[in-house]
């Protein structure tokens, strides 16, 4: 796995907006949150642009992707938020040529189909992680969530634990393997495509946002059905933003699932849909532990 040259200050990074347009102010209060950690920040041609129709749409995500990627002064890539279609336009990319010009890729929630992508065909390490419109804009972001990009600039491994949320071991044991993973939903929808996530061997991360607990239910059992689960090394439950009845309901769907899990699995990682939105590395050596309950991660950078 390759990973991507740390940033400094100083450095040129880009936005795109491959799921969808953002809210400009929302978008232009998270440049400006870059800006402040030292970052130039380039916004892609069509990120603003909405919908005309399906086809033009995907053809002007990927421009500003591939315009990103392959500017050598570009030395990190952000996406504003999440949205739908990130699939669409996963066979367009030049994986080969996103080979050659690594550098950070950042994003969450349908950006994940595009961090599983990026990773498998181009060998690159990806981020989960907050974005600039919908995670950085005055009414959402949290000191935390701005803390967790100080991952790109310190090349220091990550140690998640009960300091920042409570965490609630399922299934005790110890696990080491590569991170994988993100959303949940666009997790299941890229089973038996070319984009399908690898978790043989694997650390596997699941989130997701607003699903019931029978969807909860749905989604584990096609990706166990898939084999998704033969040989994961542990899972990492991040938030999955619902109700507290809902998650009562959800929280028995997991219990019920992973009951005599022959790997360790622990609950309510604030990695998702919330605030504070912690950042991860995807595609890195990662080791999950129950006793205490913590993830620990090599760092994304170099």
């Amino acid at each position: 796995m390759m990973k991507p040259v740390a940033l400094h200050k100083g450095d040129r990074v880009a936005v795109v907006a491959p799921a969808g347009a953002p809210v400009k102010e929302h978008l232009m209060q998270g440049v400006k949150a870059l800006e402040e950690m030292g970052l130039e920040v380039m916004i892609g041609r069509h990120v603003f642009d909405v919908e005309e129709n399906g086809a033009e749409m995907d053809r002007k995500r990927v421009a500003d992707l591939h315009d990103a990627f392959f500017d050598p002064s570009i030395r990190g890539v952000f996406c504003a938020n999440g949205g739908f279609g990130s699939a669409r336009i996963a066979p367009m990319l030049d994986y080969e040529r996103i080979a050659k010009n690594s550098k950070v890729f950042w994003g969450y929630s349908d950006i994940t189909y595009l961090l599983n992508a990026i990773q498998k065909w181009s060998g690159l390490t990806t981020f989960h992680g907050p974005m600039v419109a919908s995670d950085l804009n005055v009414e959402q972001r949290t000191a935390e969530t701005l803390s967790s990009f100080q991952a790109l600039f310190s090349g220091e491994p990550q140690v998640y634990d009960s300091s920042h949320s409570s965490l609630n071991i399922i299934s005790k044991g110890t696990g080491e393997g590569h991170l994988v993973g993100g959303n949940m939903t666009l997790l299941t929808n890229g089973l038996g495509t070319p984009y399908q996530v690898d978790a043989a061997g694997a650390i596997l991360l699941l989130e997701d946002v607003g699903e019931p607990a029978f969807k909860i239910d749905m989604m584990l059992t096609h990706l166990h059905q898939a084999g998704v689960f033969n040989d994961v090394q542990g899972v990492v439950i991040g938030n999955l933003q619902v109700e507290p009845d809902e998650y009562s309901r959800i929280r028995r769907v997991l219990q019920d699932f992973f009951v005599g899990a022959p790997f360790p699995v622990v609950e309510n990682f604030s990695i998702g849909h919330c605030q504070p939105n912690y950042s991860v590395p995807l595609g890195v050596q990662a080791k999950l532990t129950t006793s205490p309950p913590r993830l620990l991660i090599e760092s994304g950078v170099r």
